[in-house]
């Protein structure tokens, strides 16, 4: 098969990153001196809207064009089902070398997020020493063939935790670097083909432990090791955090950020030096933001608040040319823009992908789809991070009601002057954007445009996702159908007790 048609797809997902912490977005401090000036080369998007808080189902949502109702890889069954097909399935089969380059234990073999990757450096490879990938992967397949498919988050969830205090605190360095040699050396080996790059990036994900130089430059004298690091004891009420404390952590977190920044500048400078970057379609996004406090959370768990869902977004392709767009869209759109922009749309067929939709693409002169003005966010119960928040808070003797947004699903609909929350458990939230971005005074339905924005959100329910008619399994429940060499693997690896 010859070099297909499309251009070579460069695609960065900066792990939990917030918009307003970047310098591009007016952040007042120099987190991004790269993407500053990749911005002056690209669309920079002010209204692009993620459609979860969290990993899992927005890579799922970016890599299928579906929400996530309907590709249904949630917490509450943590993998992508066989028969949908994937935007690298589809780029595959167009012609494309594909690669996928990752240290978030979301994005594995064992969620079917890596599907259609021809080459994939994913967390059980990049631990060092593979220290957990044959266990990891073995326990994973006998807890995801089970019915109760979700214990597979909680294996994830500590995988995630070692990772991180091996790749990016005191055990090692961070595996960014790495992870970007690998990145360039893929690149370089097919430049004279089509090529798709995905890489997660999850230095600014909890814990924040900065390389000495960063953090010396953006929290100078705070120790990682004495602030809260783990947002559950927070959430719970085990923990307090104070303004001075999360002042300190967010001076962490952005030098996090400055990292990130600095390692995609030695790629960007790659792809330039070696003539790629002008055939190149760059798009640089996160999956979802962060909360410092806001509304008295930590993390991006038990909400669908702005600084989660309306993060950044920057793509570099000839047709958009540069500047900026206060244009909504959903992160669900970049899976119709990389077609467009590969020249793969016709592929989605023979993989069993979504069909492209032009009116969804990035590319086209206007965004044309059922509530096109409208955003849509679907965020199922959080079972890994509800059964480790029930943990902290019993540790602390403090009594989680269930009538709280802890034990809530959400959704919500968008649109950049208003917004409209449906809580499963709570009442629901209503806000006006435009006079209150910070969303912290709620509004009555009446008010016209929240009353549009729930109108819209009435639609997109009926058209698109499941009904809150069931409850998730609890872990005990789920537990009982482990088989006992299953549950020794759990206790060795801290799952139970």
């Amino acid at each position: 098969m010859g070099a297909p048609a499309g251009r070579n797809v460069l695609f960065v997902v900066m792990d939990t990153v917030r918009k307003d912490h970047l310098t591009p977005y007016g952040y007042d401090r120099p987190t991004t001196p790269t993407l500053e000036a990749f911005a002056e080369e690209a669309l920079v998007y002010e209204e692009a809207v993620a459609q979860a808080p969290w990993t899992l189902p927005v890579h799922a949502s970016m890599f299928t064009g579906l929400y996530p109702a309907e590709h249904t890889a949630t917490q509450e069954a943590p993998y992508l089902p066989e028969d949908v097909g994937t935007l690298a399935e589809a780029l595959s089969a167009a012609g494309y070398a594909t690669a996928c380059y990752s240290s978030n234990a979301w994005i594995t073999p064992y969620t079917r997020l890596t599907a259609g990757f021809d080459r994939q450096d994913n967390f059980f490879e990049v631990l060092p020493g593979e220290a957990l990938s044959g266990l990891a992967a073995g326990l994973w397949q006998r807890v995801l063939d089970s019915r109760f498919r979700w214990v597979a988050d909680r294996l994830v969830e500590v995988g995630n935790d070692v990772h991180e205090h091996l790749a990016g605190g005191e055990g090692a360095d961070s595996k960014t670097p790495e992870i970007l040699d690998r990145v360039q050396a893929f690149v370089d080996d097919n430049a004279d083909d089509g090529w798709f790059a995905f890489v997660n990036l999850m230095d600014a994900h909890l814990p924040y432990y900065p390389p000495e130089e960063y953090r010396e430059r953006f929290a100078p004298g705070v120790d990682p090791t004495g602030v809260c690091q783990n947002s559950k004891e927070y959430n719970s009420g085990a923990r307090d955090v104070d303004e001075a404390e999360f002042e300190d952590i967010r001076g962490l977190y952005d030098a996090e950020i400055r990292h990130i920044d600095a390692e995609l500048g030695r790629l960007f400078d790659h792809l330039k030096t070696t003539g790629q970057w002008d055939d190149t379609v760059v798009v640089v996004c996160a999956d979802h933001g962060e909360l410092h406090g806001e509304h008295g959370l930590y993390g991006h768990e038990f909400s669908v608040y702005d600084p989660l869902v309306n993060v950044p977004l920057l793509v570099k392709h000839p047709d958009l040319g540069t500047g900026r767009t206060d244009r909504q869209v959903e992160l669900l759109d970049l899976y119709d823009t990389v077609l467009e922009a590969a020249a793969a749309t016709d592929a989605t067929d023979a993989v069993g992908g979504r069909a492209f939709e032009a009116g969804r693409s990035l590319l086209s002169a206007g965004r044309d789809v059922a509530d096109g003005d409208y955003a849509f966010v679907d965020y199922h119960r959080p079972v890994v991070e509800l059964n480790q928040l029930e943990t902290k808070a019993a540790e602390a003797g403090v009594d989680l009601p269930e009538a709280s947004r802890f034990y809530s699903r959400m959704r919500a609909a968008r649109r950049p002057d208003a917004k409209y929350i449906r809580n499963e458990r709570v009442a629901d939230e209503a806000y006006r954007l435009d006079a209150d971005p910070d969303e912290t005074d709620p509004v009555a339905v009446d008010d016209p445009a929240v009353g549009a924005v729930r109108d819209a959100l009435e639609r997109f329910e009926a058209r698109a996702t499941d009904r809150w008619n069931a409850d998730a399994a609890d872990a005990a429940e789920a537990l009982e159908h482990i088989d006992e060499e299953a549950k020794e693997r759990l206790q060795d690896l801290g799952y139970m007790e």
